[in-house]
């Protein structure tokens, strides 16, 4: 038997600049599932994205999903893509089985805790108070470049991380400092400032866009007040939940989450096109 992939529709183009094109996985003609693969909208023509793809259960375990996989990696090649990725729920164990078989690798994932309804208190010795403007020029800029790096350690071309930093800051803050239900925020220890805080609250879910103890301070519990911070300023603002991503290989990150019962919610992976 032969699994192909073949159109349901004619290419796309799309408002935000996109193209993307839906398929039927057949098997000698007969349609067992369907494929949505489409181009980023941030990184553009050169990235491809696998959006969805979906066997039916009579067909499953028989190969099917991998050569639609393999066959939706040869038309993002045609298109002249160099990067493809998928994003994975967590509890789709077999799709992200069948991504790692096929060389893509894990660069992020997203992960969510729902608040107790008894905001966490910050450590003895630490308090909070918020950014200044004069402070949160020199800040924002420095994230930028980390946030670039850490794209550009992850395999992006560096013109494409910095692209995306600067993109991505100017849609979340376009009104800078004064952005609303945008929180920034300095602990402070005993009088000295060890960490920063970017916490989003709008709607019931907020989302820790950036936490960082200061190089300096590390290694002595700050990241975690940072984090039990969020929580409670989150709980204040009446979020039920709260969410945050991390880079693969972000040990120290990933254990502190980890610890404070955040789980994982999905995966992004992605595969050089050789």
């Amino acid at each position: 038997m032969t699994t192909t992939l073949r159109p349901a529709e004619p290419l796309q183009q799309n408002s935000d600049g996109t193209r993307s094109r839906r398929y039927r996985v057949c098997v000698n003609s007969r349609p067992v599932g369907t494929v949505h693969l489409g181009t980023h909208p941030v990184f553009g023509d050169a990235v491809a994205r696998i959006a969805s793809l979906h066997v039916e259960e009579p067909d499953r375990r028989r190969g099917r999903g991998t050569v639609a996989a393999l066959a939706a990696e040869e038309v993002a090649r045609g298109w002249g893509c160099r990067r493809i990725e998928a994003t994975v729920p967590a509890d789709a164990r077999a799709a992200l089985g069948l991504a790692t078989a096929l060389g893509y690798v894990v660069r992020n994932r997203t992960m969510e805790k729902a608040l107790a309804e008894i905001p966490p208190a910050l450590p003895e010795g630490s308090v909070a108070r918020p950014m200044t403007e004069d402070e949160f020029g020199p800040w924002s800029a420095k994230g930028q470049e980390d946030y670039a790096g850490d794209w550009i350690r992850r395999g992006v071309p560096e013109a494409e991380a910095r692209a995306k930093a600067a993109n991505d800051h100017a849609a979340l803050l376009p009104d800078g400092h004064a952005t609303e239900d945008m929180l920034f925020s300095v602990l402070e220890h005993e009088g000295t400032p060890v960490g920063t805080l970017w916490l989003s609250v709008r709607g019931e879910r907020a989302y820790v866009f950036d936490v960082e103890a200061d190089a300096a301070h590390r290694g002595r519990g700050h990241g975690r007040a940072l984090m039990l911070l969020a929580e409670a300023q989150a709980a204040a603002a009446g979020n039920r939940t709260i969410g945050l991503n991390v880079f693969a290989g972000n040990t120290p990150a990933e254990r502190l989450y980890d610890s404070l019962g955040y789980g994982t919610t999905q995966y992004t992976m992605y595969k050089p096109l050789l």
